[in-house]
């Protein structure tokens, strides 16, 4: 039975992953956390993890058959990716999510930095390069509280549309990529089935909730202000290629892999309307 390793367990991709696995696959799931003590998914074996101590990475690996990486949102985490490369077992598979355009910039860039920290090992890899989730519209994290309190989305576009995936599709290929032959050395970019721009998602929203909702769009330095430095400049870059459609492609990696087309931001909403419904009292 092979075994898979998933670096964040509790992430949206990774929550969304080991319950594919363990719908669709006959593995092993073990899943990594900063909090092993409270617990995992069902089905899942927790394990001892933190970016910050890889001290106890090779427990974490031990005898894994594939692993699941989800690269910290850290100023070192080319190096820290190419640490937990070279510390799997030899010939384990390696999917990064990674993000879309990433080979956009040059290549001392962090994000195109972190996808060379595994293709260049010498473990077999894939690489996912997603747009936009569309889970930040329901995380507390992301623009759910404003969207609930004050009825906006705030976030820089520029006008320009995003091909918004759910983070279960991207899941879905993931698991392909970690137990199916035909994914080492591809890089598949993930999208929804459309380029959706922020004015319509906040129509979409509007619909669904029966209250006003707006799209704000905003500066991208003004959405990065009071970031650290090296942070600022990679999330501004980030911003200014969703600006200019970067984060626009349209795929059809989704169904290419799984045999199902990507879900829409539209079911997405439809679905998760009562997320946005403002608590009473």
């Amino acid at each position: 039975m092979a075994r898979v390793f998933i670096t964040g367990v509790r992430g949206k991709t990774g929550a969304a992953l080991a319950a594919w696995l363990g719908a669709n696959r006959r593995v092993q799931v073990r899943g990594g956390t900063s909090r092993p003590q409270l617990g995992a998914p069902p089905g899942v074996e927790p394990a001892a993890f933190d970016w910050a101590e890889p001290a106890g990475w090779a427990a974490a690996l031990e005898d894994v058959d594939a692993v699941y990486l989800m690269r910290p949102d850290v100023e070192d985490a080319p190096e820290r990716v190419a640490r937990l490369v070279a510390a799997a077992p030899a010939g384990a598979r390696i999917v990064l999510l990674s993000e879309m355009g990433a080979d956009q910039f040059g290549p001392d860039t962090w994000m195109a930095a972190a996808e060379r920290a595994v293709t260049s090992a010498d473990r077999p890899w894939t690489i996912l390069r997603p747009s936009w989730f569309q889970q930040v519209f329901t995380d507390d994290r992301y623009f759910r509280p404003a969207i609930v309190e004050r009825g906006v989305i705030e976030m820089p576009t520029a006008g320009a549309g995003f091909s918004w995936i759910d983070a279960r599709d991207i899941a879905a290929v993931a698991g392909h990529a970690l137990t199916d032959d035909g994914h080492a050395g591809v890089v598949h970019t993930l999208s929804g089935p459309a380029a959706v721009p922020l004015e319509e998602v906040a129509r979409e929203l509007s619909a669904a909730t029966a209250r006003p909702i707006r799209a704000v769009d905003v500066a991208p330095g003004d959405a990065t202000a009071g970031l650290e430095p090296w942070l600022a400049e990679m999330v501004g870059h980030v911003y200014e290629r969703g600006c200019a459609g970067g984060f626009g492609e349209v795929t059809d990696d989704v169904r290419a892999v799984t045999g199902r087309a990507a879900r829409s931001i539209e079911s997405f909403v439809a679905e998760h309307a009562a997320v946005w419904t403002p608590a009473c009292g």
